[in-house]
């Protein structure tokens, strides 16, 4: 579905179908961000409670695993959005013909 990391290709290379119409925008970001912070964020507490690291210590681990894991799941949502648009036939999906 992707050409390089997320653009999206104009069209399927499999089965031909057109997804040069998908608008994903800032959804997938959006997404991304919401799921990452609500799984680090009681990470972060639980790993200070237990271990009581430094400050380097704290920024270091949870920086590269926030940026590891936003980096792993943004194109998966993306494809994820762009499939959600094909499946309810949004956004030029329809195939439907135009009526004057």
């Amino acid at each position: 579905m992707f050409r390089s990391y997320l653009k999206v290709s104009d069209e399927c290379p499999v089965c031909g179908e057109e997804l040069h119409h998908q608008r994903a925008d800032d959804g997938p970001a959006y997404l991304t961000i919401l799921i990452v912070s609500h799984l680090a964020a009681p990470m972060l507490l639980a790993y200070f409670i237990a271990f009581r690291p430094s400050a380097i210590t704290m920024i270091t681990v949870f920086g590269i695993g926030t940026i590891i894991s936003s980096l792993l799941l943004l194109p998966l949502i993306k494809g994820a959005f762009v499939g959600f648009q094909w499946a309810r036939r949004m956004h030029g999906f329809d195939h439907a013909e135009v009526k004057n």
